[in-house]
């Protein structure tokens, strides 16, 4: 009970950082001039967003890092509010915000104005970054390499488990760019997600880790006071790439990660759209399965409004939550 109102306790005040200095942050970007190039082939209604600010993903980094931080300081001083183990998560969040921004910049001022970096070389990164995260929580923090679901039996992968996590903290990286495409969508999906899985560490008594999980949702929840329809903000994927890689790795530190595809079931949803779409593409030499991917942009192609996709693609995701709860709680 104590750590669940700890975690409460951080999800709020990130909350309350994020709202604080979120005001500031867009007008600095407006000022900056670091606003969204919205793609001509996307839906007709995006146009209306172009400029919007972007680059928005440090509103919510920031709050997070500043009490991860504060919080492994003061710990020194005997008050185990964190731990050391959730500064891999915090390096995984800025390494991929990073990559984020520097995509973002490219795609508003670079050489390649409106297309970001080159997908073979932000993928390349990824892959690097990702390699790396996988031997630190193979070799440094010595994770649970696999629980299957309800048994207490760490299943050892042995050499497969570097490929394994580097492909989840990749393709979850890059299902949560994908989920990024309407206003509030990535933020909550992201929100849940997190909360989710920091009720899994709960359970297994990483409090450390249950508490950074919430401290992101608190900090999602004040980024979405500005980010929900009509967005005042984008997150870009200075926020996407880095929510996606490090909720990956927070599935990882659990052992959990046979859980992703229920509690992170939109995102998976949303990166399995783009692929059957261009498979199906090209083996049928340009038919398609969905009038648009992602798979918001086809729903909203076939009649759903902006916020009914948001509204309901979040309720599908809170519900499987659920149920990857109702598997963990089973004994």
């Amino acid at each position: 009970m104590e750590n669940t109102s700890v975690a409460i306790a951080i999800s709020g005040l990130s909350f309350v950082m994020t709202i604080i200095w979120g005001d500031p942050l867009i007008r600095l970007l407006t000022i900056w001039k670091i606003g969204k190039i919205v793609r001509v082939d996307g839906p007709e209604e995006h146009q209306g967003k172009m400029g919007t600010p972007t680059m928005g993903g440090v509103m919510f980094v920031i709050p997070v890092t500043l009490l991860t931080i504060l919080f492994n300081a003061v710990s020194i001083f005997g008050f185990n509010l964190l731990g050391r183990s959730v500064l891999l998560p915090l390096v995984t969040m800025w390494s991929y915000a990073m990559l984020g921004m520097i995509d973002d910049w490219e795609g508003i001022r670079g050489p390649r104005r409106g297309l970001g970096m080159r997908a073979s070389a932000k993928f390349a990164f990824q892959v690097i970054l990702a390699i790396i995260i996988a031997f630190a929580l193979r070799d440094l923090l010595k994770v649970p390499q696999l629980y299957w679901f309800t048994s207490q039996e760490v299943i050892n992968l042995g050499p497969f488990y570097i490929p394994i996590a580097a492909f989840i903290i990749v393709g979850m990286s890059n299902a949560v760019n994908f989920t990024d495409g309407l206003d509030g969508l990535a933020g909550l999906i992201s929100a849940t997600a997190f909360a989710g899985f920091g009720f899994v560490a709960l359970i297994q008594g990483q409090s450390y880790l249950a508490r950074f999980c919430f401290s992101i949702v608190g900090a999602l929840f004040g980024f979405l006071w500005f980010n929900v329809h009509p967005a005042k903000l984008f997150m870009g994927d200075t926020g996407s790439l880095a929510l996606g890689a490090t909720l990956g790795v927070v599935a990882l530190m659990t052992g959990q990660w046979l859980l992703i595809p229920l509690i992170a079931v939109i995102p998976v949803s949303e990166a399995l759209s783009v692929v059957i779409q261009i498979v199906y593409f090209k083996l049928t030499k340009g038919k398609r399965v969905f009038r648009m991917a992602p798979l918001h942009h086809h729903f909203e192609l076939s009649g759903w409004s902006e916020t009914q996709v948001v509204q309901r693609f979040w309720l599908i995701n809170l519900i499987f939550v659920m149920l990857g709860m109702a598997l963990v709680l089973v004994e």
